[in-house]
């Protein structure tokens, strides 16, 4: 794939931030804002720190804040976009990130809302046969997907709504056993079994997830609620024997 000269603009060089622009460094440059930037991090990936308005007249931009960000962020961005540009986010629920897009960025933009399903830890190894959903809100989703394929990563074309009722089973669940696992502060012994090593390792690659990312998934994902409840409950149920 031909490297372009369209700069993407990143909007949060935070981990997920920095993990973009390691991915998308090859094909087009980058040009990130953050707050409180991590300028030695920018400079090894060849990433421009910008100011905010720059950042935001890209003709591609991508939302890496958190969910209880996306609003005020969305304000700031909108007088900047040029038109026909394509805005996506990339958080851990959907249905509220896309409502809010829709709502304050204007007519003349394209939005995508994703949700890669990978991050810092499990990305490691590369993305390809990674997962990313994507959710086409307005505009041509279809070359948001094939640039993802040419990426090597299987594209889920899903809605916000499905995506966030699927997203509370799934990584809900997880976050929530891994959370009390974690505070369990449980170790291996000379009896750990292939099966604890599976589950602790599971553990591994989301109990060091920002606080951000844990309350989008277990608070803002207007489904959780249902799966945690209905956990808990079943929880409740078993005898100090675990039946």
């Amino acid at each position: 794939m031909r490297r372009s000269d369209v700069p993407v603009g990143i909007i949060g060089f935070g981990a997920f931030g920095q993990l973009m622009a390691e991915h998308l460094r090859a094909y087009a440059p980058i040009l990130a804002h953050d707050i409180a930037p991590d300028a030695a991090r920018a400079e090894a990936l060849g990433v421009a720190l910008v100011p905010f308005e720059t950042a935001a007249a890209c003709p591609v931009v991508v939302l890496a804040v958190p969910v209880s960000e996306m609003a005020g962020v969305a304000s700031r961005l909108a007088p900047h976009l040029t038109p026909g540009a394509l805005v996506l986010d990339v958080g851990s629920v959907k249905v509220e990130p896309a409502a809010i897009m829709l709502e304050m960025l204007p007519d003349h933009v394209e939005i995508v809302a994703t949700h890669p399903l990978f991050g810092p830890v499990s990305a490691r190894a590369g993305l390809r046969g990674a997962r990313i959903a994507i959710c086409p809100l307005r505009g041509r989703r279809f070359r948001v997907a094939a640039f993802c394929r040419r990426l090597g990563l299987d594209v889920i074309l899903t809605t916000p709504e499905q995506h966030d009722r699927d997203a509370a089973e799934v990584q809900g669940l997880t976050h929530l056993v891994a959370s009390l696992l974690t505070r369990m502060d449980l170790h291996p012994t000379r009896l750990t079994t292939r099966s604890f090593e599976l589950l602790m390792s599971a553990v591994d690659m989301v109990r060091n997830d920002a606080p951000e990312v844990r309350h989008a998934i277990l608070a803002s994902n207007p489904y959780a609620g249902d799966v945690l409840r209905r956990f808990k409950s079943l929880t409740s149920t078993l005898d100090d024997r675990g039946l």
